[in-house]
């Protein structure tokens, strides 16, 4: 409270805490502590409301509930915003109240601010990101020792830079909720989480990795929103990124957004994505840009002012990566070509490794409709000749544009 007084000039304290049953703080005043989240509402001293509880319910009621009162939300929740984003934006403009949450998406890094003021003149045409810093930390653990993905998942939770069910994490959701959030303020148009086809990092495996550099790339969980002809496209998966691409260099638990757009060309925010001290410092940041609008300054909340249609993902072109075991054998390879070049896919280069009755094929496809790739792969599952399961992920780069 000290620092918000500090950055605003105005007098600022803590009024009251409401604790989800089961949940205590030994450390707070007794006196400021309460169970009813009606204290709350009814307190006319409350002007702003943190949520800090996540999950849908009953955080939702109570924003909600908050923002009908004519109280201001700051939040850090973002599957309730990904999804139920449209009705809390309603109840906070009805109110003519604030709804703050920069630190939905992306931790310490400022990039929704960034985009609703800074940005706000200009038309971004694309977002792409490392978002989630639990799946960054893991795959460049992996880049760096050359370990499986198990161990070096365990390695991250011992850390406390995965949570103990990392499950929303690993399989991209956490990303696709984030993406949602920061596409629908870029491109001013309503995207939730069901909107966003979402990939996560658990198939990775070893050999992948040393692939990608054997290639000049490192494989990064991408969070990539774009506007394509006026429709919008998003998406989180893995993906090969060239070496000499800015978010190559991003490590570790770091996030970092890169933002297009006719008006600058490129940007690139960078910043701590994991962990409660980003998470706390972008909600105090929340909290002192209302204080400071305090008494009946503007509001600013929903930007989704379009309705633009979407981009069916298997519309999207683009490059992959394949590895796959087959039989070691005359026609093999070009029967596999066979399919791909009756799905119109082309095949830009082969490397084939190993000896005695099996081989691994490491194919760079040219970029091509999702679809047609997708049908290409789930026909060579189908042949004798070709063992277990392949491994396909995204190649970004030039060669690899989703147009």
């Amino acid at each position: 409270a000290e620092e918000i007084q500090l950055a605003t000039g105005k007098d600022v304290y803590l009024r009251r805490v409401c604790e989800l049953p089961g949940y205590t703080h030994p450390d707070l005043d007794p006196a400021l502590v309460t169970d009813s989240f009606q204290d709350i509402l009814e307190d006319e001293q409350i002007a702003i409301v943190v949520e800090l509880i996540g999950g849908i319910s009953p955080a939702l009621e109570y924003q909600i509930a908050a923002l009908q009162a004519g109280k201001h939300v700051v939040t850090a929740n973002k599957q309730l915003l990904s999804q139920h984003g449209a009705a809390l934006f309603e109840a906070a403009q009805a109110s003519r109240a604030h709804l703050r949450f920069e630190a939905s998406a992306v931790g310490a890094v400022p990039v929704i601010k960034v985009l609703r003021e800074s940005l706000v003149a200009a038309e971004v045409k694309g977002v792409a990101g490392i978002v989630n810093g639990t799946t960054n930390y893991v795959l460049s653990a992996m880049t760096d020792t050359g370990a499986a993905y198990e161990d070096v998942l365990k390695q991250a939770q011992q850390l406390g830079y995965a949570e103990a069910d990392p499950t929303d994490d690993v399989t991209g959701k956490d990303a696709a909720a984030k993406m949602a959030i920061l596409a629908s303020i870029a491109f001013h148009s309503r995207v939730t989480l069901a909107d966003v086809e979402h990939e996560g990092i658990t198939s990775i495996t070893a050999a992948d990795i040393l692939h990608a550099k054997a290639f000049g790339y490192v494989i990064k969980l991408l969070g990539v929103a774009k506007l394509i002809d006026g429709a919008v496209n998003v998406r989180v998966y893995p993906a090969f990124l060239p070496k000499e691409h800015p978010l190559a260099s991003v490590t570790g638990a770091y996030n970092a957004v890169f933002l297009e757009s006719d008006s600058f060309d490129e940007i690139m925010l960078m910043g701590p994505g994991a962990g409660s001290v980003p998470t706390a410092s972008a909600v105090v940041g929340d909290i002192i840009s209302i204080v400071n609008t305090m008494p009946g300054g503007f509001v600013q909340n929903c930007t989704c002012y379009k309705t633009l249609p979407f981009l069916p993902h298997e519309q999207v072109m683009s490059s992959f990566y394949l590895r796959l075991q087959a039989v070691d054998k005359p026609g093999v390879l070009g029967r596999i070509a066979a399919v791909f070049g009756e799905e119109g896919v082309s095949i830009r280069s082969v490397v084939q490794t190993g000896r005695g009755d099996s081989a691994e094929l490491v194919m760079v496809l040219h970029p091509a409709p999702e679809a047609a790739v997708k049908r290409a792969v789930e026909r060579l599952v189908e042949l004798d000749e070709v063992l277990g399961s392949p491994s396909l992920i995204r190649v970004e780069g030039e060669d690899a544009e989703a147009r």
